[in-house]
């Protein structure tokens, strides 16, 4: 079941955003790493800022959290994450539908670009990369991140995005 997170799912999303994102360290630049990866303040201040977290149920708990977070002309998918011993099981595919049925906007996701998996992902789910001078401007206009991050990321989108 695919239901909207809620105050008391803070801490469970926490745990999956920290324990999938293992994945990043030693590929993500070392400047960028840091454990945990997203701290409680970071999560508080993303919903604060509009991101609203969608979870997976399954085994009685949330099994992968995915969020998104409406930017105005466009939709981000923000911090998006499955528990890794349950990877592969096709809960990352089923919240990004299911978030993407929410809008008509286009879809924006932003990633490192050296996490060639979570790239793979999004190509195979409809999103494709733009180009590296649409992404730096599509993510200094819809993200607040350092500029190392924004050397370091890449940006799909699902849709022709029109300056």
């Amino acid at each position: 079941m695919i239901r909207k997170c809620k105050q008391p799912d803070i801490d469970a999303i926490l745990d999956i955003i920290n324990d999938a994102a293992q994945a990043y360290k030693g590929i993500i630049p070392d400047d960028r790493w840091h454990e945990p990866y997203m701290s409680d303040e970071e999560i508080r201040h993303a919903i604060k800022d509009g991101v609203v977290f969608w979870g997976l149920e399954q085994e009685g708990g949330l099994a992968g959290v995915m969020g998104i977070q409406d930017k105005g002309d466009v939709a981000l998918i923000r911090h998006a994450y499955v528990l890794t011993r349950l990877r592969r099981q096709g809960i990352g595919k089923r919240l990004l539908r299911n978030l993407a049925g929410m809008t008509d906007k286009p879809i924006l996701v932003g990633t490192w670009k050296d996490a060639s998996w979570a790239i793979a992902f999004y190509r195979k789910n409809g999103f494709y990369p733009v180009s590296d001078e649409e992404k730096d401007r599509l993510l200094r206009k819809h993200w607040s991140i350092p500029e190392r991050q924004i050397e370091t990321s890449v940006v799909l989108a699902n849709q022709v995005i029109y300056s």
